[in-house]
């Protein structure tokens, strides 16, 4: 299978599961629900910031794919968003972020201590809300995609201010950080459509690759994105001394004097530097360099589908692949 060439909307991608979609809404907002007011306003400011819900559509698709109705669908797509969400909240205190998806971040709007612990809330809500749906294999795959994306964080927090940091390195952590959610939600819905051993295992795969394709755009676009359309600014990822891939990229061709400029602002951090990383990235292709890389996940992504039924939701699965690569937010 080939990834689809005719561009299409994140709109018309999740329309199969739209009506499911708001269903899982429906459970966020309940299982927000905490008599510890605080709780319920810092969830709901960063629930209802504008994500794309691409998680739980995640969930749907991959089990609407086999044809599945398992009653406990919707509860376990609001899990995997409340886990994300989360993991955003601890990122952004960590990263000591101020903007996302172009607003301030919670902890920018609440402070720090505030976003710990409703992210700490998030996760102990997604375990309970797991055991209440009671399926065993859910809660092995969740249990050991949360403690992999632990890791992931401290993996990343090990690269920060680390010119050094080689691709391999790099695609780990994206692998532990961000794919690994997006491997357990196309895992989670294959476990709920009863997939073959074959057909789960595609989708564990094709989560992976599509995660690790998303991560590498999100890279490009910091470098290339308009605020209006990203909701950051552009070099936010630089003035966090983070080596992504096109930093790693310039590391990897560039000439001595560009090799020294990225070295010197990965361990500085800040925005000093930005125009000259900027045309060092510009002279390098790393940018496109790391869109090739991500088209090369997103195709290995489609080609884990074979498994599939061909329905609405696998060629959502499949058009969600093009998506990921092509996108300018």
């Amino acid at each position: 299978m080939n990834l689809p060439q005719t561009p299409v909307s994140l709109d018309s991608i999740r329309s199969p599961v739209a009506e499911g979609l708001r269903e899982v809404d429906a459970v966020i907002r309940r299982r927000l629900d905490s008599e510890v007011v605080l709780i319920r306003t810092v969830g709901e400011y960063i629930i209802g910031g504008g994500g794309k819900r691409l998680r739980p559509a995640l969930v749907l698709l991959a089990a609407g794919a086999l044809a599945s109705r398992h009653p406990g669908r919707h509860e376990l797509a609001a899990v995997i968003e409340f886990i994300h969400t989360a993991t955003l909240l601890h990122d952004d205190v960590v990263d000591d972020s101020s903007l996302r998806r172009g607003r301030k971040t919670a902890n920018e709007t609440f402070g720090n201590p505030a976003s710990v612990l409703v992210g700490d809330f998030l996760y102990s809500r997604a375990f309970q809300m797991m055991v209440d749906v009671g399926e065993p294999r859910v809660m092995a795959v969740m249990a050991e995609a949360t403690n992999v994306i632990a890791e992931g964080e401290v993996l990343q927090l090990l690269n920060i201010h680390e010119p050094d940091t080689d691709e391999a390195s790099y695609l780990k952590v994206i692998r532990f950080k961000t794919a690994k959610l997006f491997e357990a939600a196309t895992q989670v819905g294959g476990i709920l459509g009863g997939a073959s051993d074959a057909a789960e295992s595609g989708l564990r795969e094709y989560g992976r690759h599509l995660g690790t394709a998303f991560q590498l755009i999100d890279d490009v676009l910091d470098y290339s994105g308009d605020l209006d359309e990203t909701g950051k600014n552009v070099g936010d990822d630089l003035a966090e001394g983070k080596p992504t891939l096109p930093l790693i990229r310039v590391m990897q061709v560039g000439n001595a004097s560009e090799r020294a400029l990225v070295r010197q602002a990965i361990q500085q951090g800040g925005k000093a530097d930005l125009p000259g990383v900027l045309a060092a990235i510009e002279r390098t292709e790393a940018l496109d360099y790391t869109r090739d890389c991500a088209r090369r996940e997103a195709a290995t992504a489609v080609a884990a589908l074979r498994e599939l039924p061909d329905t609405p939701c696998r060629d959502s699965l499949l058009q969600l692949a093009h998506f990921s690569v092509e996108r300018k937010f």
